[in-house]
């Protein structure tokens, strides 16, 4: 017999052999085994693995899709892109304040995809946008020397968590040192309100008293609210008698000035974060190392990234913590940007409010995204 035939006879008696009783297969097996001269263990493997007729698969359990990904995916993953990759959660909170830019720059959607994107849920997101996410993970030099001449005079602080006031300031210091921390380079003065997630940076060449002044005197003028507190780690650059007296002294309310504890990251742990989702993500690990560019990057900090950060990325508040046994449970806020904290805070002046929302209404969160982009090419040609 041809090796056709013989899969064709064994087509032929397969599902007779597999139903017949015990003593039925074993007349079979012989058989197949003289009409086609098979070895008895070789007849009995064919008999078994046939794949020619397979259980039907079954359907997966649970209802059908309620959206359509190829319809959903496009503007999701724009939008999710363009606000620098933010979690599920975020990006549900992000979507109604993206959905009318995204119509003024790519065209508008059609009205049951909007409806679609205003209702979808963060754990619909992580299915869809599972095949497009990106990892990334990087980990940097710290750069504080702690300074040792003011410390008695500074107090530390601990309980910043519980602030509910804006005005209250974490601040830091992220280096652009590369690979090396020897010689002079960039570095910028990262500043973040603990009550509503309001962020400035700064960038300052080296780290010397006066240019690290000059630029929290800049920060201090764009704040939408006055400074109450500046809590800083034992770095050089903040802990100096100059920036004592220009918190303390000649004021007519003083600035509390505070630390964090010495080689504890948690004390600022605010400040830390903003650290690398508004600085790292961005400009990288890349050494900085000519002055020319502290003024280009200045020009987009004052500019489009405060814009783009703290009216378009929101963020989550802890608001409690408690330890059962061998877990801890957190819970947190609904996602808000700075700009919708400072609207719902009471201290807070309704023409500030106002303010903020004129500017609001003439934003464009994926212009300012395109804006910054131009930018960063010049800092990094």
């Amino acid at each position: 017999m041809s090796p056709r035939s013989k899969r064709e006879y064994l087509d032929a008696i397969v599902v007779r052999y597999r139903r017949a009783a015990r003593k039925v297969k074993t007349a079979i097996l012989s058989e197949f085994c003289t009409t086609c001269n098979y070895h008895r263990k070789h007849a009995l493997r064919l008999l078994s693995t046939a794949q020619r007729f397979q259980k039907p698969k079954k359907q997966p359990r649970g209802r059908k899709p309620v959206y359509r990904s190829s319809e959903l995916l496009v503007p999701l993953t724009r939008i999710w892109k363009a606000a620098y990759m933010p979690c599920s959660k975020r990006l549900t909170s992000i979507i109604p304040f993206w959905l009318p830019g995204y119509a003024k720059t790519y065209g508008p959607l059609p009205l049951p995809v909007v409806k679609a994107l205003l209702r979808i849920s963060p754990t619909t997101i992580d299915r869809m946008l599972k095949p497009v996410r990106a990892k990334h993970q990087f980990h940097g030099r710290a750069t504080t020397k702690p300074g040792t001449l003011l410390k008695q005079h500074i107090p530390v602080k601990v309980n910043q968590w519980d602030e509910k006031r804006p005005g209250f300031l974490e601040a830091d210091s992220v280096a652009h040192c590369g690979a090396s921390t020897e010689g002079v380079y960039a570095s910028t003065i990262d500043c973040v309100d603990i009550a509503t997630g309001w962020t400035e940076q700064r960038a300052v060449w080296g780290k010397g008293y006066q240019p690290v002044i000059d630029q929290i005197q800049d920060i201090e003028k764009s704040l939408p609210f006055p400074i109450l507190g500046f809590d800083s780690d034992n770095g050089g650059e903040f802990l100096n008698y100059h920036l004592l007296r220009y918190l303390t002294e000649g004021r007519k309310h003083p600035i509390q000035f505070t630390r964090s504890r010495e080689y504890k990251k948690d004390d600022n742990a605010h400040v830390e974060q903003k650290n690398w989702t508004h600085v790292r993500q961005w400009l990288g690990y890349d050494r900085l190392d000519d002055p020319k560019i502290v003024p280009l990057m200045n020009a987009l900090y004052k500019t489009e990234w405060r814009l783009f950060h703290n009216v378009f990325c929101p963020s989550v508040k802890l608001l409690s913590k408690e330890r059962i046994a061998s877990k801890t449970i957190k819970r947190y806020d609904k996602p808000k940007t700075p700009y919708q904290r400072i609207s719902e805070s009471p201290d807070i002046p309704q023409e500030t409010k106002d303010q903020l929302t004129d500017k609001f209404n003439t934003l464009n969160p994926f212009e300012l995204r395109k804006a910054m982009e131009e930018k960063l090419k010049r800092i990094f040609p």
